[in-house]
């Protein structure tokens, strides 16, 4: 199971990558336009990405959640941004890297931020939420691309498997 959520962590990393890159095409301001999105924008919703992700790491490390509600921008542009999402999808491999497929089948407590529940389940689960997640406005983002004129790259997980080795047999 470690190698499934190694695989995914080197995915998220790569898929991320591309969109920034997509997104670094436009001016700021279809970047940061109003496009109906749940989080508004192309930037907004980049940005809440990198909340989810630094609360689930927090979590995922048992430390503090960071103090920012789902919809905060906490970057004002497009290449602070980038910088802190390379840096956090650094920080997330390391993370997963470190594991045990002992570890993934433990237990994982967290707390739920919108009604204050306490979650219990196995760590792989939460891993799987984190980054279905990430997929999920990944998703969002390169539809909202497609809305502003642009050919989004691909991101596939066959294309990553490909490019890197991963998940082929031949």
């Amino acid at each position: 199971m470690l190698a499934l959520f190694q695989m995914f962590a080197g995915y998220n990393a790569w898929a991320n990558h591309r969109l920034h890159a997509a997104c670094a095409q436009l001016d700021a301001a279809d970047y940061k336009a109003e496009r109906g999105a749940f989080f508004g924008s192309i930037h907004g919703t980049l940005n809440h990405l990198m909340v989810t992700d630094r609360m689930w790491l927090a979590r995922l490390r048992g430390e503090a959640l960071p103090p920012h509600g789902l919809d905060a921008v906490i970057f004002d542009d497009l290449a602070t941004l980038r910088e802190a999402r390379v840096n956090e999808d650094a920080a997330l491999s390391a993370y997963v890297a470190g594991l045990t497929d002992a570890q993934l089948a433990g237990p994982f407590r967290w707390t739920r931020v919108a009604d204050g529940a306490e979650v219990v389940q196995p760590l792989w689960a939460g891993l799987a939420h984190l980054f279905n997640h990430q997929t999920h406005h990944r998703g969002q983002v390169h539809g909202l691309l497609s809305q502003a004129g642009l050919d989004p790259p691909s991101l596939d997980l066959p294309v990553f498997q490909k490019a890197s080795g991963l998940g082929f047999l031949s």
